[in-house]
């Protein structure tokens, strides 16, 4: 379904199926809502999942005003969670950029969610996010990422095949190439999330920090992968929350969600019915 923005433009919300209360996915940069199908599968048996997709990422439309701020996202996860439900969510489960979305919602609205549960969410110091105005090395990346290809069984096999994407399970990829492209006039395929606008995204990541998300009391998970090379900014992120515990995967990466989406399910499952 599509929601309305207030300047009247939309983004995408998923009904991923299951049974039971709900649970929200908000997405790493880069990716979409249905990228995270096999989680969702895995956790269809205890509850029932959603997924949005980001300003200018997957369905949605490009941000109000060309702001990719992730401050200015937490709306529409917001508009997200209020037309799920009228009670909080069992869970929202942010990945990434959606971990630090996910959590700057709930500390403005502490009405939302029952629990979090964050896999690696980008979330600095304001110290640091001072020093995160000038370049930056992932959106130089993003801006260098090849945006079309000749067909999705070319894309599929172009990422199956070079790190990091190869780290995804094999029905994470697929979903990602499913729902992460749109089919051009000619035969072609295109990134839905364009080079442009996930490096974009990237170079807004500096407006969430850990003093805006410490007003967030609610039971809360931080995970790391120990194989990421982002793990380090899990310890900040638990130490500026009421009520956070730190937990480290000793065989996952960042792509942790996407890397072993049944295990993950199964930590989100027991971290939810706590």
């Amino acid at each position: 379904m599509f929601l309305p923005r207030p300047d009247g433009s939309r983004f995408a919300l998923h009904d991923l199926g299951g049974d039971g209360q709900a649970v929200l996915i908000c997405h790493a940069t880069g990716f979409c809502g249905r990228a995270y199908e096999p989680l969702a599968r895995a956790l269809g048996d205890r509850f029932h999942v959603w997924a949005l997709d980001m300003p200018g990422h997957g369905d949605s439309d490009d941000p109000p005003g060309g702001d990719f701020s992730w401050r200015a996202m937490v709306g529409d996860v917001v508009a997200a969670t209020r037309a799920i439900a009228s009670q909080p969510l069992a869970c929202v489960v942010g990945h990434s950029m959606g971990g630090a979305v996910a959590l700057q919602a709930a500390a403005d609205d502490p009405s939302l969610f029952a629990s979090a549960y964050l896999f690696e969410p980008i979330i600095v110091a304001p110290s640091e996010a001072a020093r995160r105005t000038g370049n930056n090395p992932m959106a130089d990346g993003a801006r260098r990422r090849q945006g079309t290809f000749a067909s999705r069984p070319e894309a599929l096999w172009r990422y199956a095949s070079r790190r990091p994407m190869n780290e995804l399970s094999a029905g994470s990829l697929a979903a990602y190439v499913e729902h992460g492209f749109r089919e051009n006039g000619d035969g072609t395929v295109s990134l839905k999330c364009s080079p442009e606008n996930e490096a974009r995204t990237f170079e807004s990541s500096a407006s969430i920090t850990s003093a805006s998300v410490a007003a967030a009391t609610l039971p809360t998970l931080v995970v790391t992968g120990a194989t990421s090379a982002l793990a380090s900014m899990g310890p900040p992120v638990v130490a500026a929350l009421a009520s956070a515990e730190l937990r480290i995967h000793r065989h996952l990466g960042h792509f942790g969600p996407l890397q072993g989406p049944e295990v993950i399910a199964d930590e989100i499952a027991a971290h939810a019915g706590r």
